[in-house]
């Protein structure tokens, strides 16, 4: 007999979003680098403030789901922790450093205790290691190997361990979710511009996702590669001069967590794989 999806003492289901608070949070390390200060969120809608994470930890606990939020300091999803909670959801925080296999295992070990085995699990772990690095800073040659170091376990040794966690128990099931949030950087190898972080090792989590697809679609679970082509609505992103002079090139982050929604709930006859978000005034990224 296949094993039941783990549940909390409410009797949800669990989903987990690896990376549920976002670098441009009100507070966040991206919206200091750049603006030098915190900016208010207070005017913003409340599922905008943490960015995409946020967004899909709202919309799966109004779904019905408990939700676990990873961080890697938990009060940095406090706002969202309450947020979640005022409008009638249920979740939890858990610490986890990505860079870290010791401090992922212990973190699932207590989801698996306090919360459950989960259905769904979101990598949604981002990074800014490089974008402090000034305009003669470009090339590759540049680029310390602590911030190789960083961007690859977030964004190829990081999901490899996370896979390892939670896809024996979704095999065993017969049934799961598992979404990667990405972005453009995925689709091919591009030059680092100044202010921007070192993502081609995005690269191999596109192929990861693809390598999963692979090996574990007819065990019943469902991978995808979501990329998200474009800049996303935050605290942080809507302070920039860009992005006030042509508002319309943001992506929604709740329209985003709809579309993480719709994968999730897709019927098995027919899974997408791979979806790309572009904003309608921009062109999309090959």
């Amino acid at each position: 007999m296949a094993e039941k999806a783990g549940k909390n003492t409410k009797g949800k289901p669990v989903a987990v979003v690896i990376g549920a608070t976002s670098k441009w949070q009100s507070d966040g390390r991206n919206t200091k680098l750049v603006h030098g200060k915190a900016v208010d969120d207070s005017g913003l809608p409340v599922g905008v403030r943490w960015g995409v994470g946020g967004a899909i930890a709202q919309k799966f606990a109004r779904e019905g789901f408990f939700v676990v939020m990873t961080t890697r300091t938990a009060v940095n999803a406090a706002g969202l922790e309450k947020a979640i909670h005022a409008q009638g959801g249920d979740g939890m925080v858990v610490e986890l450093d990505l860079s870290r296999q010791e401090s992922i295992s212990a973190a699932f070990a207590t989801i698996r205790n306090q919360a459950g085995e989960p259905q769904v699990v979101v990598y949604n772990a981002g990074y800014l290691e490089g974008r402090d690095l000034p305009p003669d800073k470009e090339l590759l040659e540049h680029i310390p190997v602590e911030m190789f170091d960083t961007a690859h376990h977030i964004a190829s040794r990081g999901p490899f361990l996370v896979a390892k966690e939670v896809l024996p128990a979704m095999r065993k099931r017969g049934e799961g979710t598992f979404l990667f949030s990405n972005n453009a950087s995925s689709l091919r190898g591009r030059k680092r511009m100044t202010g921007q972080s070192l993502y081609y090792p995005r690269v191999m989590m596109r192929t990861l996702a693809q390598v999963l697809t692979e090996e574990y679609s007819e065990h019943g679970i469902h991978v995808a590669n979501v990329v998200i082509d474009g800049t996303i609505d935050s605290p942080g992103t809507r302070a920039l001069p860009r992005v006030r002079q042509n508002p319309d090139l943001v992506i929604n982050p709740e329209k985003i967590a709809d579309a993480f929604y719709y994968l999730h709930t897709q019927d098995r006859s027919c899974w997408t794989h791979e979806l790309q978000l572009t904003p309608f005034p921009s062109k999309p990224s090959y």
